[in-house]
């Protein structure tokens, strides 16, 4: 297995399988796992084409597998950027960590994609002002 993060809040390690496994730790733990989990339900019902998808979730654990949607992206057009997490806004979700390191490039189909949604809000779950 190659380790691709390691930090307080993640082990993130990508089998040779192609599966990704993430183990969260550290503070809110819980709250961040299912979270994730919840909303990666959300997005695969939703049929967004470009998240990973959850394939084994343990609440005991912490730890999630989902499916692999290619390698980190190193460099992106702001606008691009931008571009992209706004699309998920159109599957009802909004990333909250709208970063370069959230994003990765599946060269199947030449499919930029999105990644770690430990902090993402579903958007019709938002309370209206």
């Amino acid at each position: 297995m190659n380790q691709v993060k390691d930090t307080g809040r993640a082990t993130v390690r990508i089998g040779y399988d192609g599966r990704v496994y993430k183990q969260f730790r550290g503070p809110m733990a819980l709250e961040r796992f299912t979270n994730e989990v919840r909303v990666l339900r959300y997005l695969e019902d939703r049929k967004c084409p470009f998240v990973p998808r959850l394939l084994e979730s343990d609440s005991e654990q912490l730890k999630i597998i989902t499916s692999s949607c290619g390698a980190r992206v190193e460099h992106m057009d702001s606008e691009r950027l931008i571009e992209l997490f706004k699309e998920l806004e159109g599957f009802g979700v909004r990333h909250d960590d709208a970063e370069l390191r959230n994003v990765t490039y599946r060269q199947t189909d030449g499919r930029f994609c999105l990644i770690d949604f430990e902090f993402a809000t579903i958007l019709d779950e938002v309370p209206e002002a």
